[in-house]
């Protein structure tokens, strides 16, 4: 009876130990959740500059820092050049500045009385405002390429919806794009004309025009084809060789993909 009894309180006894345990590592657990919750949202207040917290605070501190100055706030333009001390209140001025001193100094190289040492100014004027020059288009080409991607992307909206706001925005990234927009709707209106055509022609006569545009223009080929109504292309898809009609087939399921 002792013996049960002893091996009873020693039960209860690893019992509350396994217990203390839990209880321990639960609440380590909680505490440090509670850290990254913190942390997460000082990181957030800090990259959003909330009050000025990542600008004006904590900048002249932690910029020199490696990693860590990642979470601090993109530069504007002005205070890019308040910090490092410059006269140029933004990226625009100081690349006109370079052109400007590029032009001043070819000029000096072109006069056979060129002053050496206002050349040497020149040149060190220059290599000066390259940094902000490199800036300027590291900025200009990330833009541009996420402008292409808003509008090119699969889960855009249809190119159709953004031609009339390419046109209205400023055309130093647009332009391009907006070309780009313009052609591909042209090209898509042409490709819907030649489909009516050819679904109006013979079927036998259509499938073998399309099968000698196949050997150089097989997006071609399928644009008209998906242009089509089903009852047409299914006819002159049935009267083209199977190899080809094969090759369609399988791009216009990329396509659709």
């Amino acid at each position: 009876m002792a013996k049960k009894k002893n091996e009873d309180l020693l039960e209860n006894e690893l019992e509350e130990q396994e217990e203390k345990k839990g209880g321990f590592f639960t609440s380590v657990l909680f505490i440090l959740l509670v850290i990254l919750v913190v942390l997460a949202t000082l990181a957030a207040l800090i990259k959003l500059d909330a009050g000025g917290l990542g600008s004006e605070v904590l900048r002249p501190l932690l910029k020199d820092v490696p990693v860590i100055n990642r979470i601090l706030p993109a530069y504007t333009d002005e205070e890019f050049f308040e910090e490092y001390n410059t006269k140029y209140s933004t990226l625009e001025s100081a690349v006109a500045k370079i052109k400007e001193l590029e032009l001043q100094l070819a000029d000096y190289q072109d006069q056979d009385e060129s002053d050496s040492g206002t050349i040497a100014d020149l040149k060190a004027e220059i290599n000066r405002l390259k940094v902000y020059e490199d800036e300027y288009n590291d900025f200009q080409n990330r833009v541009k390429a996420f402008d292409e991607k808003v509008v090119f992307a699969e889960e855009a909206p249809s190119i159709e919806e953004y031609r009339q706001y390419y046109a209205e925005i400023q055309p130093e990234n647009a332009e391009e794009i907006y070309r780009q927009v313009v052609e591909q709707l042209q090209y898509d209106e042409k490709v819907k004309e030649e489909a009516k055509r050819y679904a109006a022609m013979d079927p036998a006569s259509a499938a073998e025009v399309l099968e000698i545009m196949c050997a150089d223009d097989l997006d071609t080929v399928c644009g008209i084809v998906s242009s089509m109504g089903n009852k047409s292309a299914s006819a002159i898809m049935n009267e083209l060789d199977p190899a080809t009609a094969a090759k369609i087939t399988k791009k216009l399921t990329t396509i659709d993909e």
